[in-house]
């Protein structure tokens, strides 16, 4: 198992993490493959340290953070993943299954409406269902109904689908309340929605790189969650920086690695610029590591958000 998350000194870091932590879910989301995965574990260790026990949970099938966190696949399971911190992969179609045995309560009843076909398909075609009874589980683990390994998180860190997915699974309880007014499923279909809605409970961290596509989409989504929920990101992460370049460093002779090095941070530098002036809100820099993927890399990554956290505290006071 991965090393314990290292200890925080006193003061830093500041109010975005201590706004983090008062969380009960944090979204992430962001454009596939800017490490929105790995911002997950490592806001999961960060949260672990100030005391809170913490459910890192995910929705890719392919089950990526327990390779960051050294332990086994979960396979759908509630499971340790180190000290305060858990870890389950969740089937959204499965989620909504469970949620709907446990609404019907009667065996014999949930098991006829589980097999009927009319449920199959309004299970597989109804807008926003599946995303619901995801967020309809974070709803019951927060509010004490989890297994016993497990039974009430402090707070639950979703690993959420990529960009415009992730704000469709935001907006999919409020959609699912609209269409359905009564019964078992609208009823909660309006609790996830309030549940989402509230700022105090549920917050939005947006990760990208500091490339022309993601920072778009990054733009574009800020945007989208203010149209269409009325929410704002509680920050904003750049991954994966490029090190900025000296011109101390520059060799005798001409060095095409070198030469890419400050092609790549220029683009970097421009697209950050860019996402300052649309955003304007909490912006936090993580330096890309030479690491390969694993505890080592989570360990790096820790420090490095944890710095990046303080320094983008500074910068919004």
């Amino acid at each position: 198992m991965s090393s314990e998350p290292r200890p925080e000194p006193a003061g830093e870091a500041g109010s975005l993490l201590e706004r983090l932590a008062s969380l009960q879910l944090i979204v992430v989301t962001g454009k596939g493959g800017v490490g929105k995965t790995l911002i997950t574990a490592t806001l999961g260790r960060l949260l672990a340290f100030r005391g809170r026990t913490v459910l890192l949970m995910e929705l890719d099938p392919r089950e990526s953070l327990h390779h960051l966190l050294d332990v086994a696949p979960s396979g759908g399971e509630i499971v340790p993943a180190g000290s305060g911190l858990f870890l389950q992969n969740l089937q959204p179609r499965q989620v909504l299954d469970e949620l709907v045995h446990e609404r019907l309560k009667v065996g014999a009843l949930s098991r006829r409406v589980l097999g009927s076909p009319i449920y199959q398909q309004f299970a597989e075609g109804a807008p926003g269902l599946k995303e619901t009874g995801v967020l309809g589980r974070t709803l019951r683990l927060v509010d004490g109904h989890g297994p016993r390994v497990l039974r009430r998180p402090d707070a639950i860190i979703l690993d959420a689908p990529a960009t415009g997915h992730g704000v469709s699974l935001l907006r999919a309880p409020s959609l699912v309340a609209e269409v359905v007014r009564s019964g078992p499923v609208g009823h909660l279909a309006r609790q996830i929605a309030a549940f989402v809605a509230d700022s105090q409970r549920t917050g939005i961290v947006l990760v990208t790189s500091a490339e022309e596509m993601p920072i778009q989409e990054t733009v574009e989504l800020v945007q989208d969650l203010d149209s269409t929920l009325g929410r704002r990101p509680e920050l904003v992460i750049a991954n994966a920086l490029y090190p900025p370049y000296s011109d101390a460093r520059k060799p005798t002779r001409q060095s095409p690695a070198l030469e890419l090095w400050k092609h790549r941070r220029r683009i970097n530098e421009n697209q950050l610029a860019r996402l300052g002036r649309e955003w304007g809100g909490p912006l936090a820099r993580v330096p890309l590591l030479p690491i390969d993927g694993g505890p080592q890399l989570l360990e790096a990554a820790e420090l490095e958000l944890r710095t990046a956290l303080r320094a983008a505290t500074s910068g919004a006071e």
